[in-house]
């Protein structure tokens, strides 16, 4: 065997244990919306919100959260806050009416148009799950505290070139990667003009629009972003 092998061969297992725990982190994350849930209910100030929380699904709870931060809101302006159909939130503002956590409200002017506004006990539940955004906050920082700057830059280095590379079309040469700030833009440039000429033009405007709003979110809503789409889709 000979010496780049040798070396090779640490930073293989290096690499296959960071991909291993890069995807127990994701089980982590995904996991967490019934840890989520469990810390709503035992924080709730009342066995009544208590019991309310229990039979709310995680989109709900958004919708519900998204119309108190709007309110008063009708269902297009929620449907642009979570870029979903205006059917699935008829349904979902459905549920929270029977559920007395919100009301429908008309314009003098406008009979058809409906308004959304939250209850006492909706604005409780808001109140409580922006309690638990805070927590959640305070606990990320606390947790990245404990690493130096040069630490997180590294990490965040790495957690941005992962955004923008794909597994599949992954370089696979042995000579390690440049980062050159113009000549990666060039190239993503390059990707994306190649994935717009492989798809119909109307399905590359459909999902450049999508890739748009999904570059807008922070990861906190970004992760409201991933919960709409499994519920929706997966």
């Amino acid at each position: 065997m000979n010496n780049h092998s040798v070396k090779k061969q640490p930073k293989d297992d290096l690499i296959k244990r960071v991909w291993e725990t890069a995807r127990d982190v994701q089980y982590k994350i995904q996991s967490e919306d019934d840890e989520e849930k469990q810390w709503l209910i035992q924080n709730s100030p009342n066995s009544i919100i208590s019991a309310l929380i229990k039979e709310m699904t995680v989109l709900m709870m958004h919708v519900l959260e998204a119309i108190g931060q709007l309110e008063p809101v009708n269902g297009i302006g929620i449907s642009k806050q979570f870029g979903i159909s205006r059917g699935s939130i008829s349904k979902i503002t459905k549920k929270l009416v029977d559920k007395e956590l919100i009301i429908m409200e008309t314009l003098p002017e406008n009979k058809k148009e409906i308004l959304f506004r939250t209850t006492a006990l909706g604005k409780e539940i808001c109140r409580l799950h922006q309690d638990l955004h805070k927590q959640i906050d305070s606990g990320i920082n606390y947790f990245l505290q404990q690493y130096t700057e040069d630490e997180l830059g590294t990490t965040l280095k790495v957690l941005n070139d992962a955004l923008h590379t794909s597994w599949i079309n992954a370089a696979t040469s042995e000579e390690p990667i440049e980062h050159n700030p113009e000549e990666t833009q060039t190239n993503e440039k390059a990707k994306l003009n190649s994935i717009k000429v492989s798809l119909s033009s109307s399905t590359a405007e459909e999902m450049n629009e999508v890739i748009e709003m999904l570059n807008k979110l922070d990861s906190r809503n970004l992760k409201k972003a991933k919960v709409i789409l499994n519920e929706i889709f997966f």
